[in-house]
């Protein structure tokens, strides 16, 4: 029997938690993606793959965006996100970084960089 990767329902109840309790850079960040708003594209939020739950995914494009705070700074989490952007690749699953800063300086410039990976 082959195991279910995507959204994993031992991984439900977290999801939903992540969703309910976002951070204020989040609820910007949806506030945008969600209802097809950027070129038509479906995102999801708190969408899961193996056991690492995305901030935001298209499936249609297989691209995650992922924000980024201050507990990212350290050399133990960035080997963390590597490790897991390297599984992620292995399911063909690009991952754009955004520090949650950059979503309150310029979410414009966000926006258009995830609308050039989407095309």
């Amino acid at each position: 029997m082959k195991k279910q990767v995507h959204n994993r329902p031992e991984l439900k109840m977290k999801r939903k938690s992540l969703r309910n309790n976002g951070s204020l850079i989040e609820a910007i960040m949806w506030n945008r993606l969600k209802a097809g708003q950027l070129l038509g594209k479906k995102f999801r939020r708190q969408h899961s793959v193996g056991f690492y739950i995305l901030d935001f995914y298209c499936p249609e494009k297989k691209l995650a965006v992922e924000l980024d705070g201050s507990a990212h700074d350290n050399p133990e989490a960035q080997s963390y996100d590597l490790k897991r952007d390297r599984f992620l690749s292995d399911f063909g699953i690009r991952v754009l970084r955004f520090q949650g800063k950059e979503i309150l300086s310029n979410l414009n410039g966000v926006i258009e960089e995830i609308e050039k990976n989407l095309k």
